[in-house]
């Protein structure tokens, strides 16, 4: 014989009255039939099923709760840049600290510069030429439930940039350096 299959039951409602299993956890609508989780957290993910029962037969639907965190604002490291035969090449990357499910995408809102910042992904692989003073590109981080924005603004690609010349210092390219944007 197969083992009993166990369920855990938060309400029951018969001849218009209900009994809540879980008042500490769930609130009944009775207006719309609704069953609301309170203080929902990453352990509520689950299946659910709600029974509908008339005489002999029964109606079951299944409910696949899912549960995320909100994302956080993200932050924009630049994983390198080059000068070199006139254009500027900026190697970005943009990630959120929380968050389930994230999904990342650059973009621009000036018109003559979205072409350069189109991309999904967290990864931005940034060439432009120098007579471009700044280029503006915003990454947002997102998920079924939420979404945040950050700008990225180019300066004048210059030595200046770094600090340091990239030929005077290669290994500057390799060493990651968080911007800050608020």
């Amino acid at each position: 014989t197969e083992d009993p299959q166990s369920k855990l039951v938060l309400l029951k409602y018969w001849n218009d009255n209900y009994t809540n299993y879980m008042q500490e956890r769930t609130h009944f609508h009775k207006l719309d039939f609704s069953l609301e989780i309170l203080n929902t957290s990453r352990q509520d993910r689950q299946l659910y099923e709600y029974i509908v029962s008339k005489g002999p037969e029964e109606k079951v639907w299944q409910i696949q709760l899912e549960v995320y965190e909100p994302v956080s604002d993200p932050s924009i490291q630049i994983l390198g840049w080059a000068l070199a035969n006139g254009s500027c090449t900026v190697t970005l990357n943009c990630t959120a600290e929380r968050g389930d499910n994230v999904s990342y995408s650059w973009g621009s809102r000036d018109t003559s510069t979205s072409g350069f910042c189109s991309r999904n992904g967290s990864l931005l692989h940034l060439s432009y030429p120098l007579q471009n003073a700044s280029i503006a590109c915003a990454c947002t981080a997102s998920n079924p439930i939420s979404s945040r924005v950050v700008p990225f603004n180019s300066s004048k690609c210059s030595y200046e940039q770094g600090g340091k010349s990239p030929v005077a210092d290669p290994a500057l390219s390799s060493l990651p350096v968080l911007l800050l944007l608020c």
